[in-house]
């Protein structure tokens, strides 16, 4: 298999990330049920082995049970070589329910937190996990850049937040990256987020790039779960039937691209201007095998829109 040597340039960053991003979500060990972390471990390395060099985490994933797998499966591995993005946002308690926090304290004390988890000295981008309407964006921009000047993130971006949030944010300070979910059933960024990304030059990692499994072709539509999609809509009734049935007419060009339905969706995500790396949740280690065999596949804009046109 070869190597992912491709590399594209974080927003306005000297961060050079792969297309492909190893998503730890599922490391959590919550919405998707227990994952081995033998499991988990063995693919971080066989992600790196490939040649992904991006991890994305929260300390939201299991209230930080995923920076501990994360930091364990990284012993050994070269740091420099390595982009490690992390979030804050959901503060919780033994005690009582979790709460929305982009406080100045909280996150200052909770990015040295996630670093004590993930057994690491700095973090390469640190992301507000959600947009707190509480906290002012200036308080929040203050600690990123405050953490910044200490050296103890390199760059700072968002996740869920939609453009005029993006937008007020930057108001206050330099956001290198947003974090919309995005995938070819679900593109409501294209709206009006990635327009003012690809202006603002703010780099875009996009979740549920496989739109939770869907898209990756291996769905009939009448199979039931036991985790995190047992309430998504788009694994319900006659939608969930009708969005397999699109997804499988793809495995025609996948076919003819002699490629798996994920990278041609995958590479299909990718090609848009505003993204910059797609984020896979990743449990084993044959899929991120899968993932990050977009090496070489180059769409034509006919076969772009040949695959959106498809999806509906």
């Amino acid at each position: 298999m070869k190597l992912l040597e491709e590399r594209v340039r974080l927003g306005r960053t000297d961060l050079m990330v792969s297309p492909i991003c190893f998503g730890c979500w599922q490391m959590g060990q919550t919405y998707w049920g227990r994952v081995p972390e033998g499991d988990l471990r063995s693919s971080v390395t066989r992600a790196i082995e490939l040649g992904v060099n991006f991890f994305d985490t929260a300390d939201a994933y299991g209230n930080g049970t995923a920076e501990e797998i994360l930091g364990r499966a990284l012993e050994g591995q070269d740091r420099e070589s390595l982009i490690i993005a992390t979030k804050v946002y959901h503060h919780w308690h033994d005690d009582a329910p979790r709460h929305p926090d982009l406080s100045h304290d909280y996150i200052k004390e909770e990015c040295m937190r996630s670093l004590d988890r993930l057994g690491l000295d700095y973090l390469d981008l640190y992301q507000a996990h959600a947009f707190d309407v509480l906290t002012h964006p200036r308080e929040t921009m203050e600690a990123f850049q405050e953490l910044k000047d200490e050296g103890l993130i390199r760059y700072f971006g968002c996740s869920n937040f939609n453009a005029e949030q993006l937008r007020t944010a930057l108001r206050f300070g330099r956001m290198d990256s947003t974090q919309p979910r995005y995938n070819l059933l679900q593109r409501d960024p294209e709206l009006d987020l990635f327009p003012l990304c690809l202006a603002e030059e703010v780099g875009v990692l996009t979740y549920s790039s496989l739109a939770m499994g869907l898209l990756t072709g291996k769905f009939t539509g009448s199979e039931s779960f036991d985790d995190v999609r047992s309430e998504n809509p788009l694994f319900q009734g006659e939608d969930f039937k009708r969005n397999a049935g699109r997804v499988g007419k793809l495995k025609a060009i996948a076919g003819e691209l002699d490629v798996s339905v994920t990278q041609l969706v995958l590479r299909t995500t990718v090609t848009h201007p505003a993204v910059t790396s797609a984020i896979v949740g990743i449990k084993r280690p044959a899929q991120i095998e899968d993932a990050a065999g977009i090496q070489d596949i180059r769409l034509s804009r006919q076969e772009y829109y040949r695959v959106r046109d498809l999806l509906g």
